[in-house]
């Protein structure tokens, strides 16, 4: 068995005579650069192994722009959806404008052919039983509306109003049943009633006898008889004419010209006699 202490100095001579190589060869290689092909050759043998090394960090680097890429596209992708359906909405929106400002631009072009004082107002509710044909306006006596009062739209005679409230009226439309209105057939000056058969788009034109000259697409107007109604306001377009034999009247059906089941608008009319006072 050697001793310890000859092996500790054999180490240390190792030793001494490595480091005063390394330090002849790194001066050699600074100044004449002998060792250029040798670091080459070791920069080749160890690339692969720097690859493998790198390469979690450049997966997890991978990995995270991946995952924030998709979730940029994602949130993009809702955004742009969010978009698209808000201006689907707004383009929805600007359709329904543009209808209601056609129907009002025929309001008013209907209220400077009438000559009185009108007021628009707008529906609330619509009752189309075949029994009750009636609707709510948004308008009532602190509007100065009144009991009687006719209500027209943008094509001919709707109804007229059966009550009152502070806000709100109700109108009973010529459609209904109970409701009777008189009339003057514009091309011959025939004087008749209308009334309502529970069908918005049908009426009828009462003891006509079979003999009167009235024909299909002539025209109703009031008459203004009764002093509810003005003179002059477009009613019906007679559709149908029957003549039984032996019966004493004509069966004689017309189609409102006021939209009466489309009307989202009417006017409420003040005839010359009474006017329309400010809010």
């Amino acid at each position: 068995m050697q001793p310890l202490f000859q092996q500790a100095t054999g180490i240390t001579l190792r030793l001494v005579l490595l480091g005063a190589l390394s330090v002849s060869i790194m001066t050699l290689d600074h100044r004449f650069d002998h060792m250029h092909f040798v670091r080459e050759q070791i920069s080749l043998l160890i690339y692969p192994l720097q690859i493998l090394v790198d390469l979690p960090a450049r997966l997890g680097t991978w990995g995270a722009s991946a995952i924030s890429s998709q979730r940029t596209l994602l949130d993009e992708n809702e955004r742009l959806r969010s978009e698209g359906t808000l201006m689907r909405a707004q383009l929805q929106k600007l359709a329904a404008l543009e209808t209601e400002n056609a129907r009002l631009r025929d309001l008013l072009g209907s209220s400077s052919k009438v000559g009185d004082s009108v007021l628009v107002a707008a529906l609330l509710a619509v009752d189309l039983d075949p029994y009750r044909q009636q609707v709510l306006i948004n308008k009532g006596a602190r509007h100065n509306v009144y009991t009687g009062q006719p209500v027209i739209d943008a094509s001919g005679v709707m109804g007229q109003i059966i009550h009152t409230g502070t806000f709100t009226s109700t109108a009973l439309l010529i459609s209904d049943p109970s409701h009777a209105l008189p009339v003057q057939v514009d091309r011959t000056g025939l004087r008749t009633i209308v009334t309502g058969t529970g069908n918005p788009n049908r009426l009828e034109l009462r003891f006509i006898p079979t003999t009167a000259d009235i024909e299909v697409d002539d025209t109703v107007f009031t008459s203004g008889l009764g002093g509810r109604f003005p003179p002059n306001y477009p009613v019906a377009i007679v559709s149908s004419v029957e003549r039984p034999r032996g019966q004493a009247f004509a069966r004689v059906f017309a189609t409102p010209t006021a939209r009466i089941d489309r009307s989202r608008e009417v006017l409420l009319v003040w005839h010359q006699t009474e006017p329309l006072q400010s809010e």
